[in-house]
């Protein structure tokens, strides 16, 4: 029986956690530019603006299983799809609850206030944004720069990289400001890591991801993450101290948000700790 090669220096390098950042990640990053610049393009027709992001979303998931396949030689394990539409189902529920529980917090105080409805077409341009979002900022941000740290340096590390790079990165949004950076960073970036802990998958992710920001626009026609405003069903006013609101970077940058979404976060820190799935360090690991 023939033994196999062993793998050369060049696939150790290619399969290695710097590398994955390096190559799929910067391909993804490429990707979620193409995305944004399909949404502004078709920005007048959102059915064709969603079918063009979702076809981009689907060559995104091809793109990374090949990676894992070909380069890795692993299986994309954290896209299987045992549980997924579960984890997607759970991730949507619990996505559009955190954000509804916060506006409703909001209009119990008096700060946000219904004036109206807009028609229901006006729900349709947020579909692109939020599958566009969800998938290739989890996928890139989670799928990628999480898992890539946690192989070397633990769960722990790697939740904190990649919170704060997934933070920081909002900075570039039109109104976006560091302290709105900062409290995305905390509570998107718990949240969001904790789900891919408790998992090992990125449905729940995404399914968090997208449904925050499709109720935050598309119902309640909040700000998202800092971008421009845009109208979705809710006619609505607003007016609040900046720690409620979030101003102008939106409910991101609001206690509620902070409070809500940092809480639910460390729940499931708390489950993936006691059910033994959070990963050491290499170096801490037996075998």
């Amino acid at each position: 029986m023939t033994t196999p090669a062993p793998p050369t220096r060049a696939r150790r390098f290619l399969a290695s956690p710097p590398a994955r950042i390096l190559l799929l990640g910067f391909v993804l990053l490429l990707m979620m530019g193409l995305s944004e610049d399909v949404m502004k393009s078709f920005a007048a027709d959102p059915v064709k603006a969603a079918a063009h992001v979702i076809a981009l979303a689907i060559a995104g998931f091809a793109i990374y299983v090949a990676h894992a396949r070909f380069v890795e030689r692993r299986g994309a394990t954290e896209l299987s799809a045992s549980g997924m539409g579960r984890e997607l189902g759970i991730g949507l529920l619990v996505g559009a609850g955190l954000y509804a529980a916060c506006e409703v917090v909001l209009m119990a105080l008096g700060i946000y206030r219904i004036d109206g409805l807009n028609p229901l077409s006006y729900m349709l341009p947020a579909i692109a944004m939020a599958i566009s979002s969800s998938v290739f900022e989890e996928l890139l941000f989670r799928g990628v720069l999480f898992l890539a740290v946690e192989k070397w340096f633990g769960s722990w590390v790697a939740l904190g990289v990649s919170s704060l790079v997934f933070g920081l990165t909002h900075l570039v949004n039109p109104q976006a400001t560091l302290e709105g950076a900062l409290f995305i960073a905390v509570e998107a970036g718990i949240l969001l890591g904790a789900a891919v802990m408790l998992t090992r998958r990125l449905w729940l992710s995404i399914g968090f991801h997208m449904a925050w920001n499709y109720t935050q626009q598309a119902i309640f026609s909040g700000i998202v993450s800092g971008n421009d405003a845009a109208q979705g069903l809710i006619r609505s006013t607003i007016k609040g101290p900046d720690y409620l609101t979030g101003g102008n970077f939106g409910v991101e940058s609001s206690v509620l948000a902070l409070l809500l979404c940092t809480s639910t976060g460390i729940v499931m820190l708390g489950m993936a700790r006691r059910r033994g799935l959070v990963v050491p360090p290499i170096w801490k690991r037996s075998g």
